[in-house]
């Protein structure tokens, strides 16, 4: 053995170690060439439109300028009729304007005369009643039916809208408001309460805008108006009720009805004044006619004819039973 050569030993040779992101390969090239391939086929697809993403080929070319030319006659003949339209319908509306101003003003004429003729019958009633002694009692009649003209002390109500509340006009005409959707605006019914409260609480005699009201008046809504007596009102609607003032002003603001107007005041900002007066004047009502149905006169001649008709054929019937009766 000593003679014989020794072998070296064998060594392995050390291999590199591996890098610690070798395994993320996948992830890097993902969160670094991802968008690669969509900018190439963006790219292409706009190479292939060509320039400005305009259509390449002339049918498609001359497609998008038809559909362009399409859209812009739509446009043009729409409008072209609004503009036709608009002049049609400001006119009819103005004609309807003139319409009703003119019945209103003719209907305010008559009315001029109706009261002076009712002035004239009145006086002739005191003139005969004062003779016979009973002109207190119709004094008292006229004043409780509205039929006379009334003055003596009482309350002033003013009731208003919000001030924040649409107008949608110039405020002169009812009709042309923003509606009622608006709660900041007066509605019939809240007229109605007012109305009825001042009544209950002892008023003698009330008008709302000049519009002295009986118990055949109406207070209601027609589109955007309030009508008292089918006559529309304009905002402030001012109230006269006749009675004693003091007194009056008390129990109506301590009644249900003063309470509610006291509500639409906090909640809604109506707007809603009450004064005594000394002397407040109330006109006439326009009219304290009562008016009952009547039979038509031609239905009742109908009527009657079928009852003779009827009476008639009943006295043929019985005389033919009596003719069978005699002959068998």
């Amino acid at each position: 053995m000593c003679g014989m050569p020794q072998q070296p030993p064998v060594r392995s040779s050390a291999t590199r170690p591996r890098r610690l992101d070798a395994s993320m390969s996948l992830i890097t090239n993902v969160m670094d060439h991802s968008l690669d391939d969509g900018y190439a086929e963006a790219a292409a697809r706009k190479k292939s439109w060509g320039e400005g993403g305009l259509p390449k080929t002339l049918r498609a070319k001359l497609g998008l300028a038809g559909g362009l030319v399409l859209a812009a006659l739509v446009v043009t003949v729409g409008a072209a009729q609004a503009r036709v339209a608009a002049p049609v319908v400001a006119k009819e509306r103005q004609e309807l304007i003139d319409r009703v101003d003119q019945e209103t003003a003719d209907a305010d004429k008559l009315q001029g005369g109706v009261d002076k003729l009712r002035d004239d019958v009145s006086a002739r009633q005191r003139a005969a009643l004062r003779s016979s002694g009973g002109s207190a009692e119709a004094d008292l009649v006229g004043m409780l039916s509205g039929a006379t003209e009334v003055h003596g002390p009482g309350v002033k109500l003013v009731v208003n809208d919000a001030k924040e509340a649409s107008t949608g006009g110039d405020g002169t005409n009812p009709r042309e408001t923003a509606g009622f959707s608006d709660t900041g605006r007066v509605r019939d019914r809240d007229l109605q309460r007012v109305v009825h409260g001042l009544w209950a609480s002892g008023a003698e005699a009330v008008s709302v805008n000049g519009q002295r009201l009986t118990a055949l008046s109406a207070i209601r809504a027609a589109g955007d108006a309030i009508l008292v007596d089918n006559r529309p009102l304009v905002p402030p609607y001012t109230v006269l009720a006749v009675g004693d003032g003091p007194r009056l002003s008390s129990d109506f603001q301590n009644s249900g009805d003063g309470l509610y107007l006291h509500a639409l005041e906090q909640n809604y900002g109506i707007r809603a004044t009450i004064s005594t007066e000394h002397d407040l004047r109330l006109p006439a009502a326009p009219s304290v006619i009562v008016r009952t149905a009547r039979p038509v006169p031609d239905s009742v001649d109908a009527k009657n004819s079928k009852n003779d008709k009827s009476s008639k054929n009943s006295k043929n019937t019985e005389n033919t039973e009596k003719t069978e009766k005699g002959t068998s």
